[in-house]
C-alpha cells in the first residue's frame, strides 16, 4: 500500500475548499462512521468535499499517489463501498444543495444530497421524482445502481428520469453526461454503479406529485400470510400504475394503531400508495382489506413527505445489516412457502422480507435502454438481515443467506446490484446481464486503469 506523505498532504490541503480529515483528528471517528455498522474500515485520508473542484483535487490526488480511492455520498451502500482502508475517501455529504425549476419541471441535486434534501427541495412545488423509501438513503448510490421506490410504477426508475449528470473522471476532468453529450457514459451511469466516475451534480425530470397522497399499512397476522400473498399476486396483476402496494414481512413492531398483545408477533403488512385521486383510490383500494382478518390498519390521506419517511425508524443508522436480494417476474406459492418458513424462523426482530412491487413504468424501456437491464423484473424481493450484536452475525447472516437459497428457484435472474453484500461480487455479471459487456467498454474508456474500483466493480474491457 503506498506510503502517504506530509509534502503529498500538503498539495491536497491546498486550495482545498472543505475538510481534510486524519486518523488522529477528532473528528475522524465520526468521519468513518457509515449506515451499516458491520462496516469498520480506516482510511488514512476523508475528503470532505465543498465544491466540484474539491472532488477534481482530491480524485487527481488518489490517482497520482495511487491511494485506493472510495466515494462517500449518503453512506448508506449495503456493502460498506462508502469506505476503504487505507485509502482516500471522497465524502461528498457536504454537497446537498438541491435546486429546482418548477416551470420546466426539472431539479439538480448535488452528489452528497439524501432523499429528505431532495424531496423536500421538489415537494415546495408538489414535484417529485421516483427515489426509494428510507429518506436518509443517499440520492448518488441510489441513482447510479438504478433506484426504485412508490413512484416507479408510474414514473419508472429513478435512471428512467436522470435527464443529465455532471462527472469526475479519472482524469480529473469534469464533463456533463446527458442523451446528448457523452452519450455512452450517460448510458454506463443509469445502473452501472460508481465505476465510471464521481457524479456530483444529477438533473432530474419532476413530476406533479401530492403534496397529499393517499397512503398507508394493513397489516394481517403471520398465519395469513400465505393466503394474502396470493390475493396480493392476483390483486397486483390489475392494478393500475398509479398504484404500489408492497408486502412486508417481519414481527410487528409497537405501532400505536396495532393491539399490543400483537406487538412482537409475526405479521405481513401491505404498504400502500396511490398517485391519484384520492376518493378514486379508496375504491381500488378496498379490496386489500377483504384478504383475511386484518390486524389493524392505518390509511389515510397524508402528506408524500411523510410516507417516504415512515419507515426510517426501522432503518435507523448503528445497526448490523446483512442483505440478500432476488428478482422476480412471477410469484408463485412455492415461493410463498419459503417466505412463511424463513418468517418463522426470524433471528432477529429486526430482521424482515419485503416484496417491493415494480412493474408498470420501469417494464417499459427496452434491457438495453440504461445499463440496468432487468425490466422483466416486475418484483424486487430483499431479505433483510438486521440485529445490534456482532456475536449474533453468523445466525443472522446464515439465516438470510439460506432463505437467499430456498427463494433462487423461483427468481427470474439478474440482480439489483444495490442490494447485492460485499461478498457478491461474483453476481456482478448476472446483475448486468447483456450489457455487460458494452460497460466494460464504456470503462476502459473513462477509467482504463480501474481507479474507481471500491464498488460492485465491472472491470476494464
Amino acid at each position: 500500500m503506498p506510503t502517504l506523505r506530509a509534502r503529498d498532504l500538503e498539495w491536497l490541503k491546498a486550495g482545498f475548499g472543505g475538510t481534510i480529515v486524519l486518523p488522529d483528528d477528532g473528528a475522524y471517528e465520526s468521519a468513518r462512521t457509515i449506515w451499516n455498522a458491520m462496516i469498520d474500515k480506516r482510511p488514512a485520508v476523508i475528503a470532505r468535499c465543498a465544491t466540484t473542484s474539491d472532488v477534481v483535487r482530491a480524485v487527481s490526488f488518489a490517482r497520482d499517489t495511487g491511494l485506493l480511492l472510495a466515494i462517500r455520498g449518503g453512506g448508506h451502500n449495503i456493502a460498506g463501498n462508502a469506505m476503504c482502508d487505507g485509502g482516500l475517501v471522497v465524502d461528498l455529504s457536504s454537497m446537498k444543495a438541491a435546486r429546482v425549476d418548477p416551470v420546466g419541471l426539472r431539479v439538480t441535486v448535488e452528489g452528497g444530497a439524501t432523499l429528505a434534501d431532495l424531496d423536500a427541495a421538489t415537494q415546495a412545488y408538489g414535484l417529485a421524482t421516483p427515489v426509494g423509501i428510507n429518506s436518509t438513503t443517499g440520492v448518488a448510490g441510489l441513482t447510479l445502481g438504478g433506484g426504485f421506490g412508490w413512484l416507479s410504477r408510474k414514473h419508472g426508475m429513478t435512471v428512467d428520469n436522470l435527464e443529465s449528470a455532471e462527472v469526475v473522471t479519472a482524469a480529473g476532468e469534469v464533463v456533463r453526461a446527458s442523451a446528448t453529450e457523452h452519450p455512452d457514459l450517460f448510458w454506463a451511469l443509469r445502473g452501472g454503479g460508481g465505476n465510471f466516475g464521481v457524479v456530483t451534480r444529477f438533473e432530474f425530470r419532476l413530476h406533479r406529485v401530492g403534496p397529499d397522497v393517499l397512503s398507508g399499512l394493513i397489516v394481517y397476522p403471520i398465519a395469513e400470510a400465505k393466503t394474502v400473498l396470493q390475493r396480493y399476486r392476483d390483486f397486483l396483476a390489475d392494478a393500475p400504475d398509479e398504484l404500489s402496494v408492497w408486502a412486508f414481512l417481519r414481527r410487528a413492531p409497537p405501532l400505536p394503531f396495532l393491539p399490543p398483545h400483537v406487538h412482537g408477533t409475526g405479521m405481513i403488512a401491505l404498504a400502500l400508495s396511490y398517485f391519484g385521486d384520492p376518493k378514486r383510490g379508496e375504491a381500488l383500494i378496498e379490496p386489500l382489506r377483504r384478504f383475511g382478518a386484518p390486524l389493524g390498519e392505518h390509511v389515510g390521506v397524508q402528506p408524500y413527505v411523510a410516507w417516504q419517511q415512515a419507515f426510517d425508524p426501522l432503518l435507523t443508522a448503528g445497526a448490523r445489516n446483512y442483505w440478500k436480494s432476488h428478482n422476480f417476474s412471477t410469484l408463485e406459492d412455492g415461493l410463498f412457502d419459503a417466505v412463511v418458513a424463513a418468517v418463522g424462523t426470524l433471528p432477529s426482530p429486526q430482521c424482515e422480507i419485503f416484496l417491493g412491487a415494480v412493474g408498470g413504468a420501469t417494464t417499459r424501456p427496452a434491457a438495453d435502454a440504461t445499463a440496468y437491464p432487468n425490466r422483466d423484473a416486475r418484483f424486487i424481493l430483499n431479505v433483510h438481515g438486521r440485529w445490534d450484536d456482532p456475536a449474533d452475525d453468523t445466525r443472522c447472516i446464515g439465516w438470510a443467506r439460506d432463505f437467499f437459497q430456498a427463494s433462487a428457484p423461483f427468481a427470474s435472474g439478474g440482480a439489483y446490484v444495490n442490494f447485492l453484500t460485499a461478498d457478491e461480487g461474483g453476481r456482478v455479471r448476472a446483475a448486468y446481464g447483456p450489457n455487460y459487456a458494452r460497460l466494460a467498454r464504456v470503462k476502459r474508456t473513462y477509467d482504463p486503469n480501474n481507479l474507481f474500483r471500491v464498488n460492485q466493480n465491472i472491470a476494464p474491457a
